[in-house]
């Protein structure tokens, strides 16, 4: 399973996340990234979502091996 990993100093709260991983991500009353279940959605999504967000605030890896793009 793929870990996610957030730097919340980064976030902005644009809410690309939760559009391409509803299960997995959610803001938090701060607007800021919470991630829920990660295992709601497929690691394709949680892949999109992390290439999507504007600032680069999340990482999707496989143990040492990061998955996504990384950041913008």
């Amino acid at each position: 399973m793929a870990e996610i990993r957030i730097d919340l100093e980064k976030c902005m709260g644009s809410g690309n996340c939760s559009y391409w991983a509803p299960g997995s991500f959610d803001l938090d009353d701060d607007g800021k990234v919470l991630v829920r279940d990660p295992a709601t959605d497929e690691e394709s999504r949680l892949v999109m979502a992390a290439e999507g967000c504007p600032v680069g605030a999340i990482s999707i890896w496989h143990g040492e091996r990061r998955i996504d793009q990384g950041a913008p």
